[in-house]
């Protein structure tokens, strides 16, 4: 009675060996071999690669949007004024910032002035927006208070202003320059209204990273943007901030309810909600091309094993007449596919690993080498091409390139186990 021999035994993976290593002459298909290999390695570094990087831009715009902006603005609902106008100001902001802040989960609200002007220094003009905060509340925006660059004194913040890196580029100013800020809306004479002109020292210099930030933003100390606006004893609006901001639409209903029934909200996903709703619909198309890429990868095996199964078809006859079984052939072409497919997706994911760690070196390289100015702050917002790591992307990688691996093996494989040992050695 012929021994039955377990699944996967050692045999087996000595013959599959054998035939990876096996050199052309000797009737291997070694090239078909390395082919496959570089090819899957290639498309899985190019899948994770890609992941990394938009995953990185998600990451850091949603950081830049939460660490230098409102979770949730409050506003208050439009109502006649005493110089029956239109108006939207709070007037007893105090007193609603302080019931927004007792609200469970708000870790600050912030009382602020907010307009757009014109920075003027030496000739040089730039439109910005202002933002008039106290310094107690301006200390509380952490990508402010430490940002990517910084020059200056943050302490000094009521003796003048703080502008972005970008008004400063644009100007030619740096921390200790006086500029001047132009408002159109000033004061009214006989002859119409006078553009208001104020200069202020700029005390600090911060660089978020941001180009839309750094290139337009100003705080000014909110006494003095309630003079400047003509806003004196209101604000525009309250910047909220809370502990969970993934999840700030669950805090809208109790913040309504402690500001009152006036108060109106809008939060930073309704303003950058469709942006990341974007970039999120982008992954899933660049996932699926490039998964297509692995897929042409896969596919090498499957010509490579079919090579190999007809040069080999009369080792398969002589093994078979030699006891072996059509499952324990099945089993040799499934180590040989396999084996290619987890070489090449370890080397991938290790060349993608590698590309997300060192990516500030390699896009410098890659800078130098096409002359420069391939990374536009102005276009893409961030200052530089970010990248981040995540589990869940490497472990789709793994499991879509492993499993099409596996999958494009088993048709030569099964051919190789159903083949006619008495046709394979007909003309041996």
């Amino acid at each position: 009675m012929a021994k039955i021999t377990p699944p996967f035994a050692p045999f087996e993976w000595l013959i599959a060996w054998r035939y990876l290593r096996a050199r052309r002459r000797e009737g291997g298909v070694s090239v078909m071999t390395w082919i496959s290999l570089i090819g899957i390695a290639l498309a899985v570094f190019a899948l994770i690669a890609t992941l990394a990087v938009r995953s990185g831009f998600r990451y850091e715009f949603v950081q830049t949007i939460l660490g230098a902006n409102a979770h949730i603005s409050l506003y208050s609902a439009s109502y006649l004024d005493e110089n029956n106008r239109l108006s939207r100001s709070i007037r007893d902001f105090d007193a609603i910032a302080e019931n927004v802040r007792n609200v469970e989960g708000v870790i600050r609200a912030a009382p602020i002035i907010r307009g757009q002007l014109m920075a003027s220094f030496n000739g040089r003009n730039a439109g910005v927006e202002v933002f008039g905060e106290r310094q107690s509340d301006l200390m509380t925006l952490p990508l402010i208070v430490t940002p990517e660059t910084a020059s200056g004194d943050i302490g000094r913040f009521k003796e003048g202003i703080a502008i972005g890196s970008g008004v400063a580029r644009e100007l030619g100013v740096s921390a200790g320059d006086r500029i001047k800020i132009i408002s159109p809306d000033g004061v009214k004479t006989a002859f119409g209204t006078a553009p208001r002109i104020k200069s202020y020292e700029v005390v600090y210099v911060f660089g978020v990273g941001r180009y839309d930030i750094d290139r337009t933003r100003i705080y000014m100390p909110f006494a003095e943007a309630q003079s400047f606006f003509n806003r004196e004893g209101t604000a525009d609006e309250i910047e909220i901030l809370v502990t969970n901001p993934e999840g700030v639409n669950d805090q809208v209903v109790p913040i309504l309810s402690a500001a009152g029934p006036r108060a109106v909200v809008w939060t930073w996903q309704d303003s950058s909600g469709g942006f990341l709703q974007a970039l999120k619909s982008e992954d899933n198309v660049m996932f699926i091309i490039l998964s297509i890429l692995v897929l042409i990868a896969s596919m090498n095996i499957v010509s490579g094993l079919i090579m190999l199964v007809k040069n080999k078809g009369s080792d398969i006859g002589i093994l078979r007449t030699m006891g072996l079984t059509e499952g324990a052939i099945l089993r040799i072409f499934l180590i040989i596919g396999a084996s290619i497919g987890i070489a090449g997706t370890l080397i991938g994911v290790t060349l993608g690993v590698l590309f997300a760690i060192y990516i500030d070196p390699v896009f410098t390289v890659v800078n130098w080498l096409l002359g420069g100015g391939v990374w536009d702050p102005s276009v893409r917002y961030l200052s530089q091409l970010p990248a981040r790591l995540e589990l869940g992307d490497v472990l789709s990688a793994v499991g879509l390139s492993l499993g099409l691996s596996f999958v494009a093996t088993i048709f030569p494989a099964r051919r190789a186990a159903r083949m006619n040992p008495v046709e394979a050695l007909r003309y041996e």
